[in-house]
């Protein structure tokens, strides 16, 4: 029943929000500026980028994995982020178990210590997305807070926000779990979670220490360059978002693009299939904010989102037929 609801939510918060999406706005006015208001041209150089951001993040994952003593190729590696992608599409979450187990095998390696550089991984671009964050606030704060004062539910958010004991709050609430693993140190429960935690932290503080450390940094910014730029050129085959790249005041289309991809980079971590839903609701707002009224909204991200996906479903397949091929070549090797 667990597993059962592990996959079934996710698919069901993904309808819902779809359906939300949708009762927003006109469906027959969003499809027909996909199909006569929009150089594909664009939206195929977008999809193109998106392969290099899963081909930096794979070598960013091989200098991990050396620093670790994992020994593998890099196209293994490659192929590993191309088939997360792919899976996540269908079930959320699952790719990155499978990555790990994929990897684990063909090294040899202890699969705990492949998960913990994975979830390494993804601190580091938790604390990537933290950073554009904290950006988006400082540069566009003027915006942000204007628009969502419109709003009862946006100025909700900014009391919020702005509210001392939501703060408070928060950090008691960090303490008093310190201090139950504490109190509770020698119970299995907690001796199970210190070892699993120190395992992850091992994947992760190798960073600091690893050969090629600057290296790491140098490709997390790739990989994150690669993901705005993508969508800021996604901006060229609309004429609504195209249009603010040609209005000096909002930096050339980079603060719109910078604010909508941030919202939308946070919406990822939704549960649901490959962001749909939650994603495409937080380009539209982002959008929102500097006057695209939402229909347009709409088709820019489910054609941005289209696109993205097909690209992942070709490069899964390309890994499902290159992990046969070198399957059977391993095979037939260890029977020689």
């Amino acid at each position: 029943m667990k597993k059962a609801l592990q996959y079934i939510i996710p698919i069901l918060l993904s309808a819902f929000l779809i359906w939300y999406l949708f009762s927003k706005v006109d469906f027959k006015q969003t499809m027909d500026i996909i199909s006569h208001g929009v150089d594909y041209w664009w939206i195929l150089a977008a999809m193109g980028i998106s392969i290099f951001s899963h081909i930096f993040r794979a070598m960013r994952w091989h200098l991990q994995l050396n620093a670790l003593n994992v020994k593998t190729s890099l196209m293994e590696l490659i192929c590993g982020v191309f088939g997360c992608y792919a899976l996540n599409l269908v079930l959320p979450r699952v790719g990155e178990l499978w990555r790990c187990t994929f990897v684990a095998q063909r090294s040899k390696a202890q699969f705990t210590t492949v998960m913990g550089s994975m979830v390494a991984d993804r601190l580091a671009d938790t604390v990537m997305v933290t950073m554009l964050l904290l950006l988006t606030f400082v540069t566009a704060a003027s915006a942000l807070t204007a628009f969502m004062a419109k709003y009862p539910v946006g100025e909700g958010i900014l009391n919020i926000l702005y509210s001392p004991t939501i703060w408070i709050v928060a950090i008691a609430g960090i303490a008093i779990v310190w201090w139950l693993l504490h109190r509770f140190r020698a119970t299995e429960f907690v001796k199970k979670l210190r070892k699993w935690s120190a395992e992850i932290w091992k994947g992760f503080a190798v960073i600091a220490t690893m050969p090629g450390k600057w290296k790491f940094l140098l490709l997390t910014f790739a990989i994150w360059g690669c993901y705005f730029i993508q969508l800021y050129v996604a901006f060229f085959a609309f004429s609504f978002t195209k249009s603010l790249c040609y209005e000096s005041g909002l930096a050339y289309g980079f603060l719109p693009c910078l604010v909508a991809f941030v919202l939308s980079s946070i919406a990822m971590a939704v549960p649901s299939n490959g962001g749909l839903g939650p994603w495409n609701i937080a380009i539209m707002f982002g959008l929102a904010i500097y006057g695209v009224p939402d229909v347009e909204g709409a088709a820019f991200s489910i054609l941005q989102w289209s696109g993205q996906t097909v690209m992942l479903i070709i490069l899964g397949i390309f890994t499902a037929i290159w992990i046969g091929a070198t399957s059977s070549k391993r095979n037939q090797h260890n029977l020689g």
